[in-house]
């Protein structure tokens, strides 16, 4: 079910949303000039370490890895880019987007138990 279209479709809008969110969050840090280099810079870079990282063959993926992890590290990267964003929402004082959010990668994640399952094997 994790490589399912409409899942991934799913995974591809939560994936967005939390870059967007993040480059929200680096907007709102301050009124400096800065806030523009953390609200792109931010965003870019985690979605440069999303795209790089990967599991040889993953099946929600193109099936390319630029550079070779393991199920778990993949896991880590991704809960620490979905969890990032979901406190970065509740930060900004968006508590209740925060959480409806953080329930949806929830969910998206319980119905991908078989890509979880798969990726603690790799």
């Amino acid at each position: 079910m994790g490589s399912h279209p409409v899942n991934l479709i799913l995974r591809f809008l939560l994936e967005i949303t939390a870059l967007i969110s993040l480059g929200i969050w680096g907007w709102k840090q301050n009124e400096s000039w800065f806030r523009i280099i953390i609200a792109i810079g931010l965003p870019i870079i985690l979605a440069i370490i999303w795209g790089t990282f990967a599991v040889p063959n993953d099946p929600s993926r193109s099936g390319s890895a630029p550079v070779k992890t393991s199920g778990l590290i993949r896991l880590i990267i991704e809960f620490g880019v979905f969890g990032l964003a979901v406190w970065s929402l509740d930060d900004i004082g968006w508590n209740h987007v925060s959480l409806i959010f953080g329930i949806i990668i929830l969910v998206h994640y319980i119905f991908s138990y078989d890509r979880v399952l798969w990726l603690l094997t790799k």
